[in-house]
């Protein structure tokens, strides 16, 4: 199998190369973070031994390991995540028209479908009043558009 999960990084260490800053008492499993897919200040728990994640806010963002989160993060397919993380090992016994797992549950991928586009319109209702995005919100946008580009990507 091309995936090797042996070869993930270690979860504290990804999470912190991505700028969360982990809070917690320094021997708990799980840590505490703001949340990138809502930007909730402290709502993101993180299982530093399996890389898990949920969101306590209402986002509901979750995954269970270190590659659930990349892909959720970049909005990138499973395949191409594996190869960010140094995960992905081509040997060649992948068969030809081998069908690709959902990057999410059909449910899951509709409310976060639903969240992104929320976020998107307002962020236009603001540009159609004038107000000036932040870098920091319009690379957020970036993120939705490839989110939802990602979705329709897979579901088409």
């Amino acid at each position: 199998m091309p995936l090797d999960k042996s070869r993930l990084p270690d979860p504290a260490s990804y999470y912190e190369a991505q700028g969360l800053r982990l809070i917690g008492p320094r021997r708990a499993q799980w840590k505490t973070t703001r949340c990138e897919f809502h930007g909730g200040s402290d709502s993101l728990r993180i299982n530093t031994e399996t890389g898990a994640f949920v969101c306590m806010a209402g986002c509901g963002t979750r995954g269970g390991d270190v590659l659930a989160y990349h892909m959720a993060a970049t909005g990138t397919g499973f395949v191409q995540a594996c190869k960010d993380l140094g995960a992905w090992v081509d040997d060649g016994t992948t068969p030809p028209g081998h069908v690709r797992a959902a990057p999410l549950p059909a449910r899951a991928a509709l409310e976060l479908l639903a969240f992104e586009a929320h976020l998107v319109a307002i962020a236009a209702g603001n540009i159609a009043y004038g107000v000036q995005l932040s870098d920091e919100d319009r690379c957020r946008m970036q993120q939705a558009a490839g989110r939802i580009q990602m979705m329709q990507d897979f579901f088409q």
